[in-house]
């Protein structure tokens, strides 16, 4: 089975209010684009001095765990915790990621598909169902979809149910994932999103599994998402506090 959304079925994701056509522009953009945004991100990655601070035993529990598990970190985050996925990738995890079914996320689509990623197109607001699905279908096979738990669109810190929603119909435990950087630059949008500057030092944290069982009653998924989005909170705060205390 493909890893990838099937081309006739995508544009029926798209929201009808921005359905913009692939244009053959636009697919040179795309052309382009993909692997110059991967040189990019790979230059950047390739300075960090990176470090496992937190949760460096619990990393390798997973990687060689036969069992799915649903990473979710911040959308603050994207750009370390994806570069930290597109590792474990190398490592044999088996990672799948939501991206957005119209054109703006035909690039990501295409870097994620090229480290060897399932990739589930959908928007949340517009085609859950179909997304959903796929997710579905995909943890089935053995794939853990990893999520930025605020996003699309945020508000920034709250974990959405959605996702919690998905890790309890795949019965696959929600793993916090976080991250700091003691030089970065912080773009003006809803995320506040983290690019770590060149040569920064950088600290990954990764959380304990927190299990959310397929019997959960649907009234009690309040209670798992409160949870989980105080841990996710705590080890970001864990993860700056290890930062600064290293830099000392």
């Amino acid at each position: 089975m493909s890893n990838q959304t099937q081309p006739e079925d995508l544009e029926a994701r798209r929201s009808a209010a921005s359905r913009r056509r692939m244009t053959l522009l636009r697919r040179f953009y795309y052309w382009v684009g993909m692997p110059v945004l991967k040189g990019v991100s790979w230059l950047l990655w390739s300075t960090y001095r990176k470090q496992y601070v937190i949760g460096a035993d619990t990393l390798e529990r997973l990687l060689s765990s036969e069992s799915i598990c649903a990473p979710v970190y911040w959308h603050q985050h994207t750009f370390i915790c994806l570069n930290m996925m597109r590792e474990w990738l190398q490592r044999g995890f088996k990672a799948g990621f939501i991206i957005t079914a119209s054109v703006d996320g035909e690039v990501p689509s295409r870097v994620a598909h090229s480290w060897g990623a399932t990739v589930v197109r959908g928007s949340a607001k517009h085609t859950n169902a179909l997304a959903m699905r796929d997710i579905q279908q995909a943890m089935k096979r053995g794939v853990s979809i990893v999520s930025a738990a605020d996003g699309p669109l945020g508000p920034i810190y709250e974990f959405k149910t959605g996702v919690v929603l998905m890790a309890r119909i795949g019965n696959a435990p929600l793993v916090p994932i976080s991250c700091a950087a003691d030089r970065a630059w912080y773009l003006r949008r809803w995320d506040n999103f983290l690019l770590p500057k060149p040569f920064a030092k950088v600290v990954l944290a990764v959380g304990e599994p927190m299990p959310i069982p397929r019997s959960t009653p649907v009234a009690d998924l309040e209670q798992h998402r409160q949870a989980i989005e105080a841990a996710t909170n705590a080890l970001m705060r864990s993860a700056e506090a290890a930062l600064k205390g290293e830099s000392q």
